[in-house]
């Protein structure tokens, strides 16, 4: 029951070449970028993993986080909401010389189809998007006298989370608006791994304050004093992988 790993590289052994992986925040809210970094530096160590699918709401800022992640090569295709924020140079660059693959979806539509992702359901209806380029190709159907597009469900084999609490079973409490996407992609995602700024005891947290039950929590590493993706852009941060011996 003990759902607790040592370390943040252990964290993220796991995940193969090709995965589809979900990655929790908006911006630099929720974001966990020490498991992000870990990954890129086991794909600096072995070439592993590659031709990864993300999930995200936007591409990545600056040089650290989801957009270090994607200038080193390992993103194949981003699905998100935002591909231009506050400084997507990385995935601009990237799409632009044709080295990354984008799948465009409105906010509202992406959230949804995670959460039917996670609840299981494979198929919705919603007016967004209806008459324009993001709607070609997808079943129309017309409800009360207004036009409906079908969308899909979103599931991931992995999801890399960021939460404020959780204990050893998994149970997650959030900081605030740093609970965004987060919640959604634990119930959608076959395992997830969540990093964890206060790890406690079982019971230790009310269980009318938890957010998200262990049982959508496959794996938790505490770290205690996470970086946040704003003060690193700020100091002109670049990560490109750790240092290895």
């Amino acid at each position: 029951m003990d759902k607790t790993v040592s370390n943040l590289p252990a964290a993220v052994a796991a995940i193969p070449d090709g995965a589809t992986v979900m990655i929790g925040g908006f911006g630099g809210s929720g974001a966990p970028i020490e498991l992000i970094h870990a990954l890129i530096d086991r794909f600096v160590a072995t070439g592993h993993p590659k031709d990864l699918t993300v999930v995200n709401n936007n591409a990545g800022n600056g040089h650290i986080g989801l957009a270090a992640l994607i200038e080193q090569g390992m993103v194949r295709k981003l699905i998100c909401s935002f591909p231009r924020s506050a400084d997507p140079v990385v995935f601009t660059e990237m799409y632009l010389a044709g080295k990354i693959e984008l799948e465009l979806v409105p906010q509202g539509t992406l959230a949804e189809r995670i959460r039917a992702g996670g609840a299981g359901i494979p198929a919705f209806y919603t007016p967004t998007a209806y008459g324009t380029d993001l709607a070609k190709g997808k079943k129309i159907e017309e409800f009360d006298g207004r036009p409906y597009v079908q969308e899909r469900w979103l599931k991931a084999d992995f999801a890399l989370v960021k939460a404020h609490a959780g204990d050893t079973h998994g149970n997650l409490t959030y900081n605030k608006a740093a609970r965004n996407f987060n919640p959604l992609m634990c119930s959608a995602a076959a395992v997830t791994i969540v990093q964890v700024s206060e790890l406690v005891a079982p019971g230790a947290i009310d269980p009318e304050h938890v957010i998200t039950p262990g049982i959508f929590v496959q794996s938790v590493v505490h770290v205690p004093n996470p970086q946040q993706e704003e003060t690193l852009n700020r100091a002109n941060a670049v990560y490109s992988g750790a240092v290895q011996p």
